[in-house]
């Protein structure tokens, strides 16, 4: 004869369960709710016009104004609308964006102060922990969804090919139009900035860090755009055969190549030459073009650094001084 664990259970127990189920709920139902009525009215709908057209969402941030998205949603757009969910309008100006980060900072000027989402910190989040997404996905304004952070510290590549770090896993439902909207913890503080999802995947979806929009913040204020070190080649990764670790004595099998040095560039300048194989950086091992990217900051701007490179039998140590990203 089955077992049925519930089968014989008394009635008091049984609605003691039902109203346990029904308070769990309530108590998850009472979270989205009141994130969702304290956040909505600071999301607004992006509409980008011009020779590249496209809509979004984003995220008032400041009560004068300053709106916070996605790059891939206003980048070369010849004129920006924000939309709020009381149905005001506003031509937007673009203060700055990054490509590298997908992060793009606008202002409207607004009449009077607007609703606006205090921004948070990812740095305390736990995997499990729930989340809430608000945005216009396929045009559909005000469309909240809600999940919980499926995996922390991902890395997500760029459009440009450069490596976003920090990146939070989330299963929360998003779909085009989600992007720039903000992604919410149960305070109802920005912890991120919805901007991916995975073409035929169902519930892997990707926020940038709300820390790195905050690092990254001031700079687009102040220069309209991030800064970045530059040594003025081209590379690519490398793997190094085992003869070179034993002659070289290096520990890690895999590095940087230069395939091209641009003409009066720090790297010429260094005396660096196509087909040298960059190992390190400022005495840190560079395992690949992502390692690079990320020892090449701000701070690395102008400063002479050590650059090891490996050239035919010879490892040599130049003095590089990088400069300004596109400069």
């Amino acid at each position: 004869m089955l077992d049925f664990p519930d089968a014989g259970a008394a009635p008091e127990e049984s609605a003691a369960g039902a109203r346990s189920e029904t308070q769990a709920l309530d108590a998850y139902s009472r979270v989205v709710t009141q994130v969702y009525e304290g956040a909505n009215a600071a999301v607004v709908a992006i509409e980008a016009r011009g020779q590249r057209s496209g809509t979004g969402s984003g995220f008032v941030f400041a009560p004068d104004g300053l709106v916070l998205t996605n790059s891939h949603v206003v980048h070369g757009a010849g004129e920006i609308v924000v939309s709020t969910t009381a149905g005001a309008r506003y031509a937007a100006s673009l203060l700055g964006e990054d490509v590298h980060t997908d992060l793009a900072l606008l202002k409207i000027a607004p009449v009077q102060p607007l609703p606006y989402i205090a921004l948070g910190s990812a740095r305390g989040l736990r995997v499990g922990q729930l989340v809430v997404a608000i945005g216009n996905p396929l045009g559909y304004a005000s469309t909240v969804t809600a999940g919980v952070v499926s995996a922390l510290g991902r890395s997500l590549r760029a459009t440009t090919g450069r490596v976003i770090d920090d990146v939070i896993q989330t299963d929360a439902a998003l779909n085009p139009g989600n992007s720039g909207g903000p992604l919410l913890d149960g305070s109802g503080r920005a912890i991120g900035v919805n901007t991916a999802i995975i073409a035929g995947a169902q519930g892997i979806c990707f926020a940038t860090s709300i820390d790195t929009a905050q690092r990254l913040i001031p700079e687009l204020l102040r220069h309209g755009r991030v800064r970045r070190a530059s040594l003025g080649i081209s590379a690519q990764n490398a793997v190094l055969p085992p003869r070179y670790l034993r002659h070289f004595g290096l520990d890690a099998a895999r590095a940087v190549r230069v395939v091209d040095v641009a003409e009066g560039g720090p790297a010429a300048r260094a005396g660096a030459h196509a087909g040298d194989i960059l190992v390190a950086l400022g005495g840190v091992p560079c395992a690949g073009i992502d390692d690079l990217h990320r020892l090449l900051s701000v701070d690395r701007i102008g400063v002479p650094v050590s650059l090891e490179v490996l050239r035919y039998d010879r490892k040599l140590e130049l003095v590089v001084t990088p400069a300004e990203l596109g400069e």
